[in-house]
C-alpha cells in the first residue's frame, strides 16, 4: 500500500521540489492550494484540496479523510521584515496554521508524522557562530518570531501527546523556484535582463553581507529524512559555509563576461538590521543521525539559476 503524504504550501520553491520527490519514491501526495492553479507539470500526479491553512474546520476535516503517514507543514507568510508593527497577520497566519494542524492529527490521526519548517530566523540576534541545535532562540524578526512561536507547539505536542513531531531549522536554500523578493533570485534575473538587453543595473543592499545559502532540493530530501527516523527530533539544516553577498554577484556576472561593477549599485534603503555575527548553521547532527549533508555551493546554484532565466527570457516565457 503507498504511503500517504499531505503538504501545505505545496505550490511554493520547497512543496513542489518535496512533492516530486515523494511522488519519485511511491508516495500518494496530497496538498494544500489556495486555489486552482497549474503550477508544475506534475500537477495531474497530485491529490490537491483547495482551501486556507488558517481554516481550522477545513484541516480538521482534510486530516481526518487523508489520514496521511507525513504531513510537511510548509505553508507559511515569509517575508523578513524587522519592522515591528503592522504584522500581526504574519504572526496569525503561521501560528494558528500550525494549532490546526496539530489538533486535527492529535483528534484524527496521531500516527501521522509531522515536519514543521522552522527558519534560522529563530536564532535571531546570536552570540555565537556558527549555530546548533541547542542555540538560544533570540529571533529579531517578526517571521522569526512567528516560527519560534510554531517550533515550541511542535515540541510542547510532541512531549505532551507523544506525537512523532520534526522541527527543521532550515537556512538560506535557493533554487530557480524562488519568488523575485528572495536576493539570489532577484541576482540572476536581473542579470539575464541586462544579458537581453532589458535592464541596465542590479540594485541590492549590502553586498558585504554574509549567507549560508544551501540547495533547496537537497533540502527537502533533509525534511524526508526526519520523518524516516526512529525517532523524533528537531535538526539545523545548513551548508555551514558562509558567503557575501558580493561573491555570489560577481560569479553570476562572470557567468556571461560582464563586470559587476559597471552594473550594480547598493542602495541603504535594502539593508537589513546590522548583525554582527552572522547566521551560519552547524549541520553536523543532520550528518550524524540522518546521513545528510550539503554537496551543491552557492555558485554552483546560482549558475543553475542564471541560465534558467536566460532561456527563459530568449524563449519570452512570462515569469
Amino acid at each position: 500500500m503507498k504511503k500517504k503524504a499531505f503538504i501545505t504550501g505545496i505550490s511554493g520553491q520547497d512543496g513542489s521540489f518535496l512533492a516530486e520527490q515523494l511522488l519519485n519514491k511511491g508516495y500518494e501526495v496530497h496538498g494544500l492550494v489556495r486555489n486552482e492553479t497549474n503550477f508544475s507539470f506534475i500537477q495531474d500526479q497530485l491529490h490537491l484540496h483547495i482551501g486556507n491553512a488558517q481554516d481550522g474546520n477545513h484541516i480538521s476535516q482534510l486530516i481526518n479523510l487523508i489520514k496521511p503517514d507525513e504531513c510537511y507543514h510548509l505553508a507559511s507568510t515569509s517575508f523578513v521584515s524587522y519592522a515591528l508593527d503592522a504584522e500581526l497577520s504574519i504572526v496569525e497566519n503561521n501560528f494558528n496554521s500550525t494549532y490546526h494542524l496539530l489538533a486535527a492529527i492529535k483528534d484524527h490521526s496521531p500516527h501521522t508524522k509531522l515536519y514543521f519548517a522552522g527558519s534560522s530566523e529563530m536564532f535571531g540576534d546570536v552570540a555565537n557562530a556558527p549555530q546548533n541545535e541547542s542555540t538560544s532562540l533570540n529571533p529579531r524578526s517578526i517571521y522569526g518570531i512567528s516560527k519560534m512561536a510554531g517550533a515550541m507547539l511542535c515540541r510542547n505536542y510532541r512531549k505532551q501527546h507523544g506525537l512523532f513531531i520534526c522541527n527543521g531549522i532550515l537556512y538560506n536554500h535557493e533554487s530557480y523556484r524562488r519568488p523575485m523578493e528572495f536576493v539570489t533570485r532577484k541576482i540572476a534575473h536581473t542579470l539575464a535582463q541586462i544579458a537581453c538587453g532589458q535592464a541596465h543595473e542590479l540594485v541590492l543592499g549590502n553586498l558585504d553581507a554574509k549567507r549560508d545559502w544551501g540547495y533547496a532540493p537537497e533540502y527537502v530530501d533533509a525534511m524526508w529524512r526526519m520523518l524516516n527516523q526512529d525517532e523524533p527530533d528537531d535538526y539545523v539544516i545548513a551548508t555551514g559555509q558562509l558567503h557575501t553577498v558580493r561573491s555570489v554577484v560577481k560569479h553570476a556576472f562572470e557567468l556571461v563576461n560582464l563586470d559587476y561593477q559597471h552594473y550594480v549599485k547598493s542602495n541603504e534603503a535594502y539593508y537589513r538590521q546590522d548583525q554582527a555575527i552572522p547566521l551560519q548553521g552547524d549541520p553536523s547532527k543532520a550528518k550524524q543521525q540522518l546521513g545528510w549533508q550539503a554537496k551543491k555551493d552557492i555558485f554552483s546554484i546560482i549558475e543553475e539559476m542564471v541560465e534558467f532565466d536566460l532561456q527563459r527570457l530568449k524563449n519570452k516565457e512570462a515569469v
